[in-house]
């Protein structure tokens, strides 16, 4: 297995990490990532098999744990009751009881709302100078539709985006002492507001994601408060950390590359969103814990062993896609892990994909000749892929 080094904040990488991923694959599915000092699955076949294989999971083997700083203990607290971070029999539970609450049905009654909020926003937008898309419309789409699913009044949008950018810091490359504190702050504040909210909602139900959650229940089980709050925290940064930057990916590929009217068409928009989130996926590293002592790809991984998955590298494997380093929303959606795969597949996933399937119809058809003001750049937020901004004219 060979040593790869490759700073995750490097400016050059920040801006497009595929090269690296490109070398990677092509030397072998394993790599160990110095820099992260774990083994890191670059290949689709190595990915695809570890996101699926349940002798790794998410929870960290219970003899390897260490005692966590105590500033830390509010955004931990989250995190000990989080879907993302649970493996059976816990996950199990918390995501049947979560699926009872967060249905199908429940995510299409949000589709008229948003198709009419998508319309405000245009209407909102500068017509004589340059703006920031990615906060008019690429931020506001999916953090008004969690604040509708929630319940939450949709004046809090800013304050929940406060909170959560502060939260998912931590999982940033470049996190610092300062982030933990501001994280550990935002995390106290989301979880007293939660936790009155829940409150109030056990007394007055409403039409709401909060009042389901709470009214799941199954062989005489139901969701504690503190799972709650983590339940609604996670469908909050996670939901809106990923469609923001699809969306801001996704139009900047388009405006660079050219778009065709027919990707947005009734028959075209799925072929579309899928091949946004494969070609330049939101989140591009995933982690797992071996449980075991198992031999994968010519390597053998002890139990407590951390293994990188690298969903966005495998999205791109010529081994598996025809031409993967091209964009072309006309392709079969046959290799896409960005939502990962298995036990832990997102439970978002249909909700980020119907914003997609609205937000981008509804842009390009209001704004046929939008186009980029500024260069775009992505921020410094690995293994989260973002622009900082995308400046674009009317």
């Amino acid at each position: 297995m060979k040593t790869l080094t490759q700073s995750p904040t490097d400016p050059d990488f920040v801006q497009s990490p595929y090269g690296f991923y490109a070398e990677a694959r092509a030397n072998g599915h394993l790599h160990h990532w110095q820099d992260y000092k774990m083994v890191a699955a670059f290949s689709h076949p190595a990915v695809h098999t570890l996101l699926r294989d349940r002798r790794f999971g998410r929870e960290i083997p219970p003899e390897m744990a260490r005692e966590s700083p105590a500033h830390l203990a509010p955004f931990l607290q989250v995190e000990a009751h989080s879907l993302l971070d649970a493996e059976p029999p816990r996950h199990t539970r918390l995501r049947r009881l979560v699926l009872r609450a967060f249905t199908s049905r429940e995510i299409k009654a949000l589709a008229p709302g948003l198709d009419t909020l998508c319309h405000e926003l245009i209407d909102a937008f500068p017509q004589d100078a340059p703006f920031d898309l990615l906060t008019a419309y690429c931020t506001q789409v999916p953090v008004i539709a969690i604040c509708r699913l929630l319940g939450v009044p949709t004046d809090m949008a800013p304050q929940l985006l406060d909170w959560s950018h502060k939260m998912v810091a931590m999982y940033q490359a470049s996190k610092t002492v300062e982030t933990e504190h501001a994280a550990a702050r935002a995390s106290q504040e989301f979880i007293d507001f939660l936790t009155a909210y829940v409150d109030e909602r056990r007394k007055t139900p409403g039409e709401d994601l909060i009042t389901r959650l709470i009214q799941a229940e199954e062989d005489g089980e139901s969701l504690s408060t503190d799972e709650l709050i983590g339940t609604c925290i996670l469908l909050l940064n996670a939901g809106h950390e990923a469609t923001v930057h699809s969306l801001g990916n996704g139009v900047k590929t388009m405006l660079q590359q050219g778009w065709d009217k027919s990707w947005l068409a009734p028959d075209g928009i799925d072929g579309l969103v899928e091949e946004i989130l494969r070609y330049d996926p939101p989140l591009h590293m995933f982690t797992r814990y071996a449980y075991e002592e198992v031999e994968l790809f010519g390597h053998t991984f002890q139990r407590g062993d951390e293994v990188a998955l690298l969903l966005a590298a495998a999205n791109r494997d010529p081994e598996m896609l025809e031409d993967p380093e091209r964009f072309d929303p006309t392709r079969p959606a046959k290799v896409n892990t960005s939502f990962g795969a298995g036990l832990h597949f997102c439970v978002g996933a249909p909700l980020a994909r119907m914003e997609m399937q609205i937000a981008l119809p509804i842009l390009f058809e209001r704004c046929p000749d939008l186009k980029l003001a500024a260069a775009p750049e992505y921020n410094n937020t690995y293994h989260f892929h973002g622009l900082t901004g995308l400046m674009v004219q009317v």
